[in-house]
């Protein structure tokens, strides 16, 4: 997953230089009259990365506009990392704006990021979704079983 500006750059300058790498070397197995099927298997790797990249990419850029669409539904706390940096992405917050409202270092916020918060409390949770302005809701909020007004 794209974290930041920075990543998004150097992601689409790899996928700029991949599609030129996979145009050559397309031409090359051309030339030295590769049948279609075989081919096909020589690219198909670099082809399946290419497009990974790309997804990446678009996902960032959705995330960007504001397309909280992307990140979906969080029924349970499997993807709740990508749903944090998702969510930093659309606010337009920053690491380090992050760290400035939580009042920790910036290497911090990318240490969780990178390591997609991987085992990070509810309690930690609940603070990076203050320090981000979303309200989380609960499932019982969301079958109306609370009163929430």
């Amino acid at each position: 997953m794209i974290r930041t500006e920075n990543e998004y750059q150097l992601t689409y300058r790899r996928l700029s230089e991949l599609q030129q790498q996979l145009s050559e070397q397309e031409q090359q197995l051309r030339d030295e009259g590769l049948p279609d099927d075989q081919m096909k298997r020589a690219l198909d790797p670099l082809r399946s990365f290419a497009l990974g990249l790309k997804e990446e990419l678009e996902m960032y850029e959705k995330l960007q506009r504001g397309d909280l669409e992307t990140i979906g539904d969080v029924i349970n706390l499997h993807n709740l990392g990508r749903t944090l940096i998702a969510l930093r992405i659309v606010y337009r917050i920053t690491q380090r704006e992050l760290a400035d409202r939580l009042a920790i270092d910036e290497s911090q916020i990318s240490r969780w990021e990178r390591n997609e918060y991987h085992g990070i409390t509810i309690e930690r949770a609940s603070k990076i979704l203050d320090a981000l302005g979303v309200r989380a809701r609960t499932i019982c909020e969301e079958v109306g079983l609370l009163n929430t007004a």
